[in-house]
């Protein structure tokens, strides 16, 4: 099967091409059809899975078959973080800069300067990719109407229907025309968030491809169990005998980042951290710099874990557990991409058994828990308490809530007659 079979044209198709997508993969085989004759979609698929020219095709077809006499913005897509953005942007213009169309394409995201966003839309844009918050500063700033948007893109769309940017979310969903195409990816959605993207859709096709759909090779996972205080030297241990020519390091904590990091950094081994603490300048750096391999490991937060796409990573770390199976899915998804083999290796403490029993029961997943030599652990899980308990998207709460758990916990007490949740202002 290739593109032209499915519907594109034929300079979409070899635009495509020319950029390395000889053929189809599933979840493209699966959503152009749909993308293409203007339905709603809802699709899961695997990370590294292609969901990005998945929607990105269809909507640069429907702006080439629909031109208007006046530069109207007829294509939002949304994501989460502005690393995604930037990445989303990328590809859409490489794709539609061969056809000489005259299409523009505005990226929007904060962390940077607003004016030479607000400058980059004079005269209008075509298509537009950003994240919430940015993208409603801009309007503010009469910059950007969205009231000829024709089709709208929610990419890791379980994030962006989350508590953290639902509030959003819903000012952007007012400032859209009812009568649009909403195509919804993402690797995982929970039947909650599901639940939500149903009611944002019109009679939708769904997609929901597993993980052995893909051509990639399947990831090596492991689990390791160690002490506390011993991952640095087991991560440091993994780092010599492994020998990757490069790694992704997932931690807790901006601070957990930058300690790791400079643990790990010698004489014949280069690691920086990467997380939201950074400058936007600073945090576009470490991505480059990493792509082109003049990192030899980056230790992150979870912003590292969606939709970043870094070509032959051999080994993720889960240094600390992620606090829910969704989020593990998508950092070991760093791996195995592109047709590549790959490694997740998570390390587990006694403090964390009842954490990643969890993760493994939500993944469907049963991981022998290995013991290396000299790392044999010896701390005691902790007494269950009243205050450790589940919640309904898979994370464990611990000690300390975070803003997610605090904006879920005030949502329930809105529900029940609570106050007001307070009002969410992630970018």
């Amino acid at each position: 099967m290739n593109f032209t079979s499915l519907g594109l044209m034929p300079s979409l198709t070899d635009s495509a091409r020319a950029l390395g997508f000889d053929a189809p993969t599933p979840i493209q085989q699966a959503a152009l059809p749909s993308g293409l004759a203007g339905r709603d979609l809802l699709a899961t698929a695997p990370t590294g899975s292609g969901k990005t020219a998945a929607f990105a095709l269809p909507v640069l077809q429907r702006l080439l078959s629909t031109p208007v006499p006046q530069r109207r913005t007829r294509a939002l897509v949304l994501v989460p973080t502005r690393e995604l953005a930037a990445q989303v942007g990328e590809v859409l213009r490489a794709l539609a800069q061969p056809l000489n169309a005259g299409l523009r394409t505005a990226v929007l995201f904060g962390g940077v300067s607003i004016n030479p966003q607000l400058m980059g839309l004079r005269g209008g844009a075509d298509l537009v990719v950003a994240t919430p918050g940015r993208l409603l500063d801009v309007v503010r700033h009469n910059a950007l109407r969205l009231d000829s948007v024709q089709t709208l893109v929610l990419d890791e769309a379980d994030r962006l229907l989350d508590l953290g940017f639902a509030a959003e979310l819903d000012q952007v969903l007012d400032l859209l025309g009812e009568q649009r195409q909403t195509l919804m990816f993402s690797a995982t959605f929970d039947d909650r968030i599901r639940a939500l993207a149903e009611r944002l859709l019109h009679d939708p096709d769904r997609i929901d491809l597993p993980a052995e759909g893909t051509d990639a090779p399947p990831v090596m996972q492991r689990a390791l169990a160690v002490d506390s205080t011993r991952r640095t030297a087991l991560l440091k241990h993994l780092l010599e005998t492994l020998n990757p020519e490069r790694a992704l390091v997932f931690v807790a904590s901006q601070h957990a980042a930058d300690h790791v990091a400079a643990k790990l950094n010698r004489k014949d081994r280069y690691a920086t951290p990467f997380h939201g603490g950074l400058s936007q300048g600073a945090r576009q750096e470490v991505l480059a710099e990493f792509k082109e391999k003049r990192w030899d490991v980056v230790v992150t937060t979870d912003l590292a874990a969606r939709g970043l796409d870094i070509e032959d990573m051999p080994l993720v770390v889960n240094y600390d557990l992620p606090r829910s199976a969704d989020d593990h899915v998508h950092r070991i998804g760093r791996t195995g991409r592109a047709g590549r083999s790959g490694q997740a290796i998570s390390f587990v403490t006694p403090a964390a058994l009842a954490q990643w029993a969890l993760i493994q029961k939500r993944q469907g997943m049963s991981l022998p828990l290995e013991v290396l030599p000299g790392f044999e652990p010896t701390e005691t899980p902790p007494a269950p308490s009243a205050s450790t308990a589940t919640d309904g998207t898979g994370g464990i709460k611990g000690q300390r809530p975070s803003k997610k758990d605090k904006l879920r916990a005030a949502a329930a007490a809105a529900a029940a007659g609570g106050p007001t949740p307070p009002k969410p202002t992630g970018r």
